[in-house]
């Protein structure tokens, strides 16, 4: 079955997004949480256990301690406190650890963690409390993040009047859990434990009460572990620390009604001993199981979406000569004999192993929870993709000695541009496997686009200056218009996207551009260098910089709502003017009125002002401006699909589809403008700048093939990612655009506004790069070989990123730096696939023209 190669990206990516809902089901597992949930009113306390007696003890014990201070030392290790750098850093609290009033304990913060999440949880003569902690330690050379004991344990001391003190003791710190922290402050404070908490009372804190006290303490916190187990443990009944709670409950019965008998015997003080030591044994073993559900990856489906994404990536890379000839096609075989064997054996491997997994997992797993059918779907998919891998790959094998023998391109050689592009790629694939460059990854595509422009100044510099006397496979002839310099592809021999000659370059620069057009050529790539100096200043973002102040924080502080004002208004004039170049007159008035809208909304709002009411203080939602804009965004993107349907049926009118897909951009334009804050409206107006210099002054001149401004247009729509002021940390997310128009929330149009507002930058330059591409080549195959150049080069990162995840899923900093990446990763494939659609109707739209 032969398939052009974007309607074959397409289904690629399609494919692995399926693959990374499932991984990232079993990566995010559904957490270890109490299905009472706090609206339902408070639960009253567990009663004491009365074993036929009548126990007068159903409330909440009294509160052991008036008030409790926590000190929170970053990275502060254990042997910092109990070890002899302790003595010489800490003298003071080395002498309250060894003979103050205190307890000390050495808390291990179990990764995957971050700083103290289980904590959070979060007058009268009693004493005080004061808590002094560490949220992870540090490895001998200042860093943490791993898991070696040094990064892992941490003091933990508590110090209070009310403990004994302990003259001349000095003990070796117990090792604890943080996730105890919780339940003993609850109990200290007299308050209920979390629902949610996995942790378990730290009995050095209450071994002074009372023996009645001590035993109502430890039944609160095992009832409450017990109900938690039983709600996330299907088979909790035969949990060893369930049959030690109830093992504990009955004895504990026992001995209350032998307290209300004789409240002093000796009898009733072993007794009392004992239960002691099994509620203790059976907190402890309770909270190991629900700690381990808590850090309990489900591997299963983490494994099978994996294996999916890889297939997918293994096919993409090895389609590559296929997809990128240039007939832009290529044969998936689906129906050999030898396919259909190897397909039917490996659905059988797959569903044997998969009864194994499903009837031997001792927990939960989302996969195995699946119905049949949608289970023997996947396997189908799994089975289908590898057989295409081995098909496509025994095809290369045995047509390899031909095509060596008889090579098609002798004296093709790599570009300078082709090099950047792939060390490039493949340096910012390496750099996903270290926290520190995933925190700071825009400083990565930063690094990438500034190398890009050197890389362009270089190569501009040589086609004019140098010259070339090679012939080219597709000629450029200059005319001159109302808009000055615009360069045309002229039909050659060999004009094709990815197939000329990269020996035989075009006529240089400098033959086909004369006059200021050649300098415009030249300064290019600086121009572009310096708007993209000027954008990294408006928004610090990260983390190692992201507290230092910036150009955007400076406009929009309320003592600069004026030069605010000013700038927004000249970024929608510039829009205007950048874009209403290719659209028709409707959409020119329409993209006017509505960019005028955006600021009537932003006035509204109080954003900015009106110069002739410069101090108003009405201030609304701007739900009628917002909406007045949104009108004259599905105006125009109306109307651009119209013009793309009629070309369709007429197929000679070549201009109509080039006008409907610059009004389909434009009208992303105008939404993006409505989303962004004022501050950012810049960020907009330099990114269609930038646009114009590259398609006026470097693609068109220069003649880059579709794979090359394919991957510029995704390294500058990620750099304009980073622009914006996003990061891959999710607290970067700018909400707001989902309620701009809203009365209330609304979770479809909200979803689906936050998500364009985060992804404008990706978005608007892959919408340009199909409306060039379908205007500017001469190539028929152009747009498909964009789709999969773009379809593969999303496909790399994110495919190597789930194995690097899996592999550092017991990182310290899973869940604060990677596990957000991941988010990232999966939403920008799944934008990426909505692209790739854009890419195969617009493709198919050739064809039928054709």
């Amino acid at each position: 079955m032969r398939l052009g190669s974007g309607t074959f990206a397409t289904c690629c990516v399609a494919i692995e997004v399926l693959g990374i809902a499932v991984f990232l089901r079993g990566f995010f597992p559904a957490p270890v949480r109490s299905s009472a949930r706090a609206e339902h009113g408070a639960e009253p306390p567990a009663p004491e256990p009365s074993a036929g007696a009548s126990s007068n003890w159903t409330t909440l014990p009294s509160p052991l301690f008036s008030k409790v201070v926590i000190v929170l030392i970053d990275a502060l290790r254990d042997d910092f406190v109990f070890g002899s750098k302790g003595v010489k850093f800490m003298p003071y609290t080395t002498y309250l650890v060894e003979k103050g009033a205190s307890h000390s304990f050495v808390a291990a913060a179990k990764p995957p963690t971050v700083t103290m999440p289980r904590i959070k949880e979060r007058e009268t003569p009693l004493p005080s409390l004061l808590v002094l902690c560490g949220d992870h330690g540090m490895s001998e050379t200042g860093s943490h993040g791993a898991s070696s004991m040094e990064e892992v344990n941490t003091p933990l001391i508590l110090i209070s009047s009310a403990f004994e003190r302990k003259p001349g003791d000095i003990r070796h710190p117990k090792h604890v859990q943080q996730t105890d922290v919780a339940a003993t402050l609850a109990i200290a404070l007299g308050l209920p434990i979390p629902k949610d908490s996995v942790g378990s009372l730290l009995f050095p804190v209450v071994e002074g009460r009372p023996m009645r006290e001590q035993l109502r303490f430890l039944h609160l916190n095992t009832v409450q572990l017990s109900k938690l187990l039983q709600e996330n443990v299907p088979s909790y009944e035969k949990d060893p620390g369930f049959e030690q709670f109830k093992m504990s409950e009955r004895l504990h019965g026992n001995w209350i009604r032998l307290y209300l008998e004789e409240k002093h015997s000796e009898v009733l003080f072993n007794l009392g001993s004992k239960v002691l030591r099994q509620y203790l044994a059976a907190l402890k073993t309770l909270s190991l199981s629900l700690s381990t559900q808590v850090a309990q990856y489900d591997m299963y489906s983490m494994m099978v979406g994996t294996v999916v994404v890889l297939e997918v990536l293994t096919l993409l890379l090895l389609s590559v000569p296929q997809a990128l000839h240039r007939k832009a096609e290529l044969e998936v075989p689906l129906s050999s004999p030898g396919f259909s064997l190897l397909f039917y054996l490996v659905i059988l491997v797959l569903s044997a192993l998969h009864v194994i997994v499903c009837t031997s997992a001792e927990s939960s797993c989302y996969f195995c929870g699946l119905s049949w059918l949608a289970v023997g779907g996947v396997m189908v998919l799994a089975s289908a993709l590898l057989c295409m891998v081995v098909s496509v790959l025994t095809n290369m094998l045995v047509g390899g000695s031909a095509s060596r023998k008889n090579p098609v391109h002798p004296s093709s050689r790599w570009s300078e541009l082709d090099l950047l592009i792939l060390l490039g790629t493949a340096g910012h694939v390496l750099s996903l496997g270290a926290s520190s460059f995933v925190e700071e990854e825009h400083q990565t595509w930063y690094f990438l686009v500034n190398t890009l422009c050197l890389a362009l100044s270089q190569e501009t510099y040589r086609n004019c200056f140098l010259g070339d006397d090679s012939e080219p496979p597709c000629g450029l002839r200059v005319e001159q218009g109302l808009d000055g310099a615009t360069a045309a592809w002229q039909d050659g021999p060999a004009c094709d996207a990815l197939e000329r000659d990269k020996g035989h370059r075009s006529p240089s620069a400098s033959q086909v551009l004369r006059g200021h057009e050649k300098w415009m050529v030249l300064a290019s790539p600086w121009l572009i260098l310096a708007c993209c100096r000027l954008l990294r200043s408006l928004n610090q973002t990260g983390v190692q910089w992201a507290h230092r102040p910036d150009l955007g924080h400076w406009l929009t502080s309320s003592d600069h709502k004026a030069e605010l004002s000013v700038l927004a208004a000249i970024s929608l004039l510039v829009v205007f003017v950048l874009v209403q170049r290719g659209c028709s007159s409707v959409s020119k008035a329409a993209l006017a009125l509505g960019l005028l809208g955006v600021y009537c909304y932003r006035a509204a709002i109080g954003s900015v002002r009106f110069p002739w009411r410069p101090d108003s203080k009405d201030i609304s939602k701007g739900i009628i401006e917002a909406r007045f804009v949104y009108v004259f965004v599905l105006g125009i993107l109306f109307t651009g699909t119209k013009d793309l349907l009629k070309s369709q049926v007429i197929a000679a009118d070549f201009q109509l589809k080039t006008v409907g897909l610059w009004e389909i951009h434009s009208g992303l334009v105008l939404l993006a403008a409505l989303l962004f804050r004022p501050h950012n409206l810049p960020v907009l107006a330099f990114s269609l700048l930038i646009q114009t210099l590259m398609t006026k002054f470097i693609w068109k001149p220069l003649r880059h093939d579709a794979a090359e401004i394919t991957v510029m247009h995704y390294w500058f729509g990620q750099a304009f990612f980073y622009f914006q002021g996003n990061s891959n940390n999710i607290a970067t997310v700018d909400i707001s655009a989902g309620f701009v128009g809203l009365d209330t929330y609304v979770e479809i149009p909200a979803v689906l506004l936050t998500a364009f507002g985060t992804y404008a930058g990706p978005v608007l330059w892959a919408s340009h790069l199909v409306h060039f591409l379908s205007s500017e080549t001469c190539s028929s195959s152009a747009l498909s070989h964009a789709c999969f150049c773009y379809a593969l080069i999303c496909s790399i990162p994110v495919s190597t990123y789930i194995v690097l995840v899996t592999s550092l899923r017991y990182h310290l900093f899973i869940w604060s730096v990677f596990s957000p990446k991941l988010l990232y990763e999966g939403m920008h494939l799944l934008i990426t696939a909505a692209v790739c659609v854009f890419f195969t109707a617009m493709d198919q739209t050739r064809l039928t023209q054709s």
